[in-house]
């Protein structure tokens, strides 16, 4: 979780908004990036979908089934679905949507949890996993002054 926290503050360094996310196999990391929607002026570079590209890239595979993800901030519905496409087997997030919500982020409020529940998946999901550090980048982000808010 401390190579994403650090990747969303290079991110944050950047002009990007506040999330980071890493995918590890067999506890190695496979990729860790930031948000790029600002950057790539497109709305779908979350840094969970950027992870996930990555990782497929790296691996040579669109099955992750091995994986855990490591996301500063609980992943929206968008990186959840692709996170469930891609057989990804464990989530650890530390902010919530709560949180990207509060800070003023378009969240659709639909936790994890619930889509897990929805979907009947068996994916295992862990919260709150150095919330307080993950929060950090909200607070770089805050700082800015050229901050922008999708």
């Amino acid at each position: 979780m401390s190579l994403a926290i650090k990747k969303a503050l290079k991110g944050v360094k950047k002009g990007q908004a506040p999330f980071g996310a890493c995918i590890i196999k067999n506890n190695k990391v496979i990729s860790c990036e930031h948000s790029t929607v600002l950057k790539d002026t497109n709305i779908i570079s979350h840094a969970e979908m950027n992870a996930i590209k990555k990782a497929c890239k790296k691996l040579k595979s669109i099955n992750l089934k091995d994986c855990i993800i490591y996301s500063t901030v609980e992943p929206c519905p968008m990186c959840f679905s692709a996170i469930h496409w891609a057989k990804i087997s464990k989530i650890i997030y530390g902010a919530s949507e709560n949180d990207a919500k509060k800070a003023g982020f378009n969240e659709l409020m639909i936790h994890d949890k619930k889509l897990k529940s929805l979907g009947r998946l068996k994916i295992k999901i862990v919260s709150n996993f150095m919330k307080k550090e993950c929060l950090e980048p909200f607070k770089a982000w805050k700082k800015r002054k050229n901050k922008r808010i999708y």
